[in-house]
């Protein structure tokens, strides 16, 4: 799949300060980070408190992949998913009523969402996507301060209605939970790359890179030392560089 980029005013790193549903959700509290590059997206919500235990811990959700603007409709395709696939499109209409507030609405009216763009997140904006001998993919994405890694599973979930609902029917909790989305800030290469939120446990505060690596020179953060290491549990024979996602179970590097 391949798609057109992403309009400059989508690019950049958005937080959600608002959803509301036709169910009556009103929820302020979850952190939602989107981060868009100009194909490439990711994007993190972890539930405040922070979750504790396998339970809970199933109530995050992520995902990454290829964005597609049409207008004022806007669809993220889902390569990689912490929550199991429901079947249904992830597809909203958008309206900017300024060009750092962002709004987001159900086609059908049932969600609404409230976007603002975060100002040290313009300027640099570059991803990779990467894919692994054991079938897992992921990518590292900048936005201007900012940075999202994401790495997927090997197996794919099957359908469910959550991840919990797997998870208590599952006598190796630890697989379906091993999915990482870490989001932080770079420090331009000064300082090491400081992860602020993840969805694994005791990852928010470890360091994502070294300091040194320069978050403008690509052919560092590409070089097979770093592809090697990078994430929680990096794949045996480190990250390969792939131009696009793919949207299958079978991944070729």
């Amino acid at each position: 799949m391949n798609t057109p980029p992403v309009p400059a005013h989508y690019r950049g790193v958005w937080h959600r300060t608002l959803l509301t549903t036709t169910r009556g959700l009103c929820d302020t509290t979850t952190q939602v980070y989107w981060l868009q590059t100009a194909q490439l997206f990711a994007d993190l919500r972890i539930p405040q408190p922070a979750p504790q235990g396998p339970a809970q811990l199933a109530t995050q959700a992520g995902f990454a992949g290829l964005t597609a603007i049409r207008g004022d409709i806007c669809q993220w395709h889902r390569a990689i998913d912490f929550q199991p696939p429901s079947g249904s499109e992830d597809i909203g209409r958008m309206t900017f009523e300024r060009p750092d507030y962002l709004l987001e609405d159900g086609l059908d009216g049932s969600y609404h969402e409230v976007w603002e763009r975060l100002p040290e997140s313009l300027g640099r904006n570059w991803g990779t996507w990467l894919v692994a001998f054991d079938g897992r993919q992921g990518c590292l994405l900048l936005a201007g301060d900012y940075f999202l890694f994401a790495a997927g599973r090997a197996q794919a979930l099957p359908p469910a209605e959550s991840l919990a609902a797997l998870l208590a029917h599952d006598d190796a909790p630890a697989a379906l939970l091993d999915f990482e989305l870490s989001f932080g800030r770079h420090g331009q290469g000064s300082q090491p790359w400081h992860i602020e939120l993840s969805t694994l446990p005791g990852r928010a505060g470890q360091a994502l890179l070294p300091a040194g690596i320069d978050p403008d020179q690509p052919e560092q953060l590409l070089a097979p030392t770093v592809l090697n290491s990078l994430g929680a549990t990096p794949p045996l024979g480190g990250w390969q560089v792939r131009a696009l996602p793919v949207f299958s179970q079978e991944v070729t590097p």
